[in-house]
């Protein structure tokens, strides 16, 4: 059986990551896992400068989901290199760093530093944040904006370059050709949905931000639908996240087109999940007698399935 999973010049021995932001640096999680058994751990959303940052509430539970505004607080480039770095390392852990700079200037200096760093396996451009007011999802919803970016960071990238595309678009799949065409290794699918609450005693949004990013089971139809349309448009991998708790919600992905899954909000309910989900796919592979990933991803756009 060969679970592992190209992208670019990297392999990962499995398709089960930790997502950004939900994962920190690791740290926490390693309390519960073995971050060497993941296929890649992605780190949280980095800036050059460390940053505090959103005001006020930050998260609040909704139905089947999480509403945050955490606004990227990251404690910065230097001390990520400095202190996060040698840990994961020592933890025996794929590093891929998310970086979500303010400007197109500092995205570009992040993934120059970043791509030359050792023990960086990968980096994750992060296009689609939709709780700050510079930068983030900006890049993200407009196509020429999006364009400029990726082309001038794919020039200071070596290493593996995966997109984190927003799902606040009309067509998300034009977004995925588009980083294709200009060289990207791997496309993320999806980051939040906005979303937003209303504090109806105060009469006010519940966060200073007003609207806020929806992860969780919420959004896991959305998701999917969302790697399905993107797995018809390019022939480069697509990591699928959004609301993964079950395996069943892993082959769901898989089979719309996802080479890998990432699980975010969930962690936070269950930290072991992603090392448990990990067991619970081999198992089905051996059950199933799959040898290969490719044998299903995608599988669900067979033309001759019965409806």
């Amino acid at each position: 059986m060969d679970i592992s999973v190209k992208i670019g010049s990297l392999v990962l021995k499995n398709p089960i990551t930790v997502a950004s932001g939900t994962a920190g640096y690791g740290e926490e999680l390693s309390q519960f896992i073995d971050l060497s058994g993941l296929g890649a751990i992605f780190t949280k959303g980095l800036s050059l400068a460390p940053r505090k940052g959103n005001s006020g509430s930050r998260m609040i539970e909704t139905p089947s989901g999480v509403l945050n505004s955490i606004g990227l607080e990251n404690v910065g480039l230097k001390k990520f290199i400095d202190d996060k770095l040698p840990f994961l390392i020592k933890k025996g852990a794929v590093i891929i760093p998310n970086v979500a700079g303010h400007s197109e200037e500092e995205n570009i200096e992040l993934c120059r530093i970043l791509s030359a760093t050792e023990g960086i396996a990968a980096i994750e451009l992060n296009v689609s944040c939709p709780n700050v007011d510079e930068g983030g999802m900006a890049f993200g919803i407009d196509l020429n904006i999006f364009t400029k970016l990726v082309e001038k960071v794919r020039r200071v990238t070596s290493c593996p370059l995966i997109i984190k595309l927003s799902p606040n678009v009309t067509d998300i799949s034009l977004f995925a050709k588009r980083a294709e065409e200009i060289g990207a290794d791997c496309i993320s699918a999806v980051n939040t949905f906005l979303g937003m609450k209303i504090d109806v005693k105060r009469r006010q949004p519940h966060f200073l931000n007003r609207v806020a990013g929806l992860s969780g089971p919420a959004i896991r139809p959305l998701a999917i639908r969302s790697v399905f349309q993107i797995f018809e448009k390019v022939r480069i991998p697509v990591i699928g996240l959004g609301g993964i708790s079950t395996l069943e919600d892993i082959l769901e992905f898989i089979m719309a087109g996802a080479a890998a899954i990432s699980i975010g909000t969930m962690t936070m309910v269950q930290p072991d999940l992603p090392i448990k989900l990990a067991e619970e796919l081999i198992n089905y592979f051996e059950r199933e007698n799959i040898k290969n990933i490719s044998e299903i991803k995608g599988i669900a756009h067979k033309k001759n399935r019965r409806d």
